[in-house]
């Protein structure tokens, strides 16, 4: 195994780690926010006037554990999509680097190797995507388990959105770039306090949420519209639906009827409706995963070289032993 993998494996999970911890504190909010983005102004009527009509609901109707439902789908996607993503992020970068000979990477390039990372994470975990995001929307105390989301229609409605989510692989390749430009700028400037001598090569808890919260910030302005529509076309179906469901197959929701159901209803601010909490969640989110992440990295690494090096002395590592 080499040292490169080795490498990209410890960013994947300490990148993962850090996204199902984050994702299991902001679970409440998520579904708060996913409910009220899901929603479509109905002749002049709306059910969610703002974020907290939807956390209202979960109190006044006693159902407050449902704001967790779809947390075990939710962190099971979180996890498998960060592994994903921050190892095929820190293996492409790393080739990059060595086909190149050089450490600093730039803006273009990592754009295009976020992007890349970005895109192989979407179609691996859309399923599971698509299956958390109709149990969040789901009627309070109404969402069904994991198998029967993905199997309740057809094979292609568990990839619904998908052509949105590669699209959205900007956001992250908007967001890590930015992080990962800025961080170096924090550590270069470190290094020339302390001149030639050794200088830890992390952020503090501080730097990394702060860095976290505005590299995502950016990101979710640039990308609100179409996550919107991904939400809308992801929601489980409202009970107000009931009796088309009850007479004929529902129809399909599509990007282009997500867009003229919004245009119509809503005008052109409903492709923003919901800004300030997708705003407040995601960056809380991202922040607290890079920051749990840059913590836990040291740690991981070791841990992982522990574990090869016990491997090597037990020759189960290729090339270990003599045959």
């Amino acid at each position: 195994m080499s040292s490169i993998d080795l490498e990209s494996i410890s960013e994947a999970t300490s990148g993962a780690i850090g996204a199902v911890l984050s994702t299991t504190i902001l679970y409440p909010l998520d579904t708060c926010k996913a409910k009220y983005q899901a929603e479509v102004r109905s002749h002049g009527r709306q059910k969610y006037r703002n974020l907290s009509d939807v956390l209202w609901e979960a109190v006044s109707t006693g159902k407050i554990v449902s704001l967790y439902q779809g947390l075990g789908t939710k962190n099971l996607q979180s996890f498998i999509a960060q592994f994903v993503y921050f190892y095929g992020y820190s293996y492409f970068k790393r080739l990059y680097q060595v086909k190149y000979g050089t450490k600093s990477i730039g803006t273009k390039a990592n754009l295009i190797l976020a992007a890349s990372a970005g895109a192989c994470t979407a179609i691996i975990t859309q399923p599971l995507d698509t299956a958390s995001s109709r149990m969040q929307t789901s009627a309070f105390g109404r969402s069904k388990g994991l198998w029967a989301m993905l199997t309740e229609g057809s094979w292609s409605e568990a990839f619904d959105g998908l052509g949105i989510s590669l699209l959205l692989t900007s956001n992250p390749a908007i967001q890590y770039t930015v992080f990962d430009q800025l961080k170096q700028k924090l550590l270069d400037r470190k290094l020339k306090r302390v001149g030639n001598g050794t200088a830890p090569e992390s952020l503090s808890a501080f730097s990394a949420f702060l860095l976290g919260a505005i590299s995502k910030s950016i990101a979710t302005v640039l990308t609100y519209p179409a996550i919107r529509c991904k939400v809308m076309i992801q929601a489980a179906d409202s009970n107000d639906d009931d009796d088309i469901k009850k007479n004929k197959q529902k129809p399909r929701k599509t990007l282009m009827s997500v867009l003229d159901a919004i245009w119509k209803r809503e005008g052109v601010f409903g492709f923003f409706k919901g800004l300030q909490a997708q705003i407040l969640k995601t960056v809380l989110s991202s922040a607290l995963l890079l920051m749990i992440k840059e913590k836990i990295a040291a740690t991981t690494w070791v841990l992982i070289l522990a574990v090869r090096s016990y491997l090597v002395t037990q020759g189960r590592l290729k090339g270990s032993t003599k045959k």
